[in-house]
């Protein structure tokens, strides 16, 4: 009888608040929920996207499970540990198996470091190698990301962003992670740029047995890589499926309105764009009831008082809607 692979990474009710002072004794009004509540599961080998808006929390989640940030409430276990309850030693060692890629390639990288320092900071930080075997392994790493040994003396603004990049990516790779969480990692590039970073992680990804959390707002980039897609509205997750089945039958309105927005490359067919009314609620006053009955085309009464939960609806398709689509 087969069993259930255990996940690489479990996330059970995670929450973030950040709460904000006013007035002149500087007190506490309130709390922007960045994240409100998330369950997630990631296992090894597997690409999750996690996509939406700008604000909906999807970074702060990322830095959540790499415990950048404390959570407010909520666990993390990661290859069976439980992060959040970890000591600051424990957890030193816990990254060594968990890296991230940021954003801005132009901002991650320190530019007084030339490229050698920055790739093997890690390993000297670790206390991994040492003299000629810390240098040839900063080569190896280079040659994985499609860079060489001229590179090694240069500093970051000698470099494209694309190459910056891949710096990038060959100092996470340094410690030989099991998980790496890809924040916006292809955002801030050109798009045929885009492209070849992707084809890179899913390269390294293959060879190197490596697991991603991919975070965007881009849904092309998330649908060329991802295995299954998270989409996040306001610091929850309104829908979880495989790329296939969220790409073809989206089961909230919210995706189905994200993914309305997408471009089609041949001008000769025409599709339907589904127009959102009003902005995006704040994060420090959520709405009452489902957080999407703002802006939800197919609102009823239920949706305006009671919050639904992320439950499937059909096999390892998961939406947070009343009456799914």
């Amino acid at each position: 009888m087969n069993q259930t692979p255990l996940p690489l990474l479990e996330v059970k009710g995670l929450k973030k608040h950040f709460p904000f002072k006013q007035g002149l004794f500087s007190t506490q009004k309130g709390s922007v929920r960045a994240v409100d509540g998330i369950d997630l599961s990631v296992y090894r080998g597997e690409t999750l996207g996690i996509v939406g808006e700008s604000g909906c929390g999807k970074s702060t989640a990322g830095q959540l499970i790499l415990q950048l940030i404390e959570p407010t409430e909520g666990e993390v276990w990661f290859e069976g540990k439980q992060m959040t309850v970890l000591s600051k030693e424990e957890l030193r060692k816990a990254r060594r198996n968990m890296q991230i890629i940021f954003q801005d390639p132009y901002s991650s990288l320190n530019p007084r470091m030339s490229v050698e320092d920055i790739v093997s900071e890690p390993l000297v930080v670790h206390g991994l190698y040492k003299g000629a075997a810390l240098k040839e392994k900063v080569i190896e790493l280079l040659r994985l990301v499609g860079l060489d040994t001229h590179h090694l003396s240069r500093h970051p603004h000698e470099f494209s962003g694309g190459q910056k990049q891949r710096i990038g990516i060959a100092r996470a790779l340094a410690l030989n992670p099991s998980l790496i969480v890809c924040d916006e990692a292809v955002s801030a590039l050109d798009v045929s740029i885009q492209s070849q970073i992707l084809n890179l992680l899913k390269k390294l990804q293959k060879e190197l047995q490596l697991t991603y959390i991919f975070i965007a707002h881009g849904l092309p980039a998330v649908k060329h890589i991802s295995d299954r897609i998270a989409v996040m509205y306001l610091g929850k997750i309104v829908e979880l499926a495989d790329r296939e089945s969220l790409f073809s039958h989206p089961r909230h309105p919210y995706t189905q309105a994200l993914l309305s927005a997408v471009p089609v490359p041949d001008p000769t067919q025409r599709k339907e764009r589904i127009i959102l009314q009003g902005d995006l609620p704040s994060p420090a006053n959520p709405p009452k009831g489902c957080s999407f009955h703002t802006r939800c085309p197919y609102v009823q009464e239920l949706c305006r008082n009671i919050a639904p939960i992320l439950q499937e609806q059909a096999s390892g398709h998961a939406a947070a809607c009343h009456f799914p689509l």
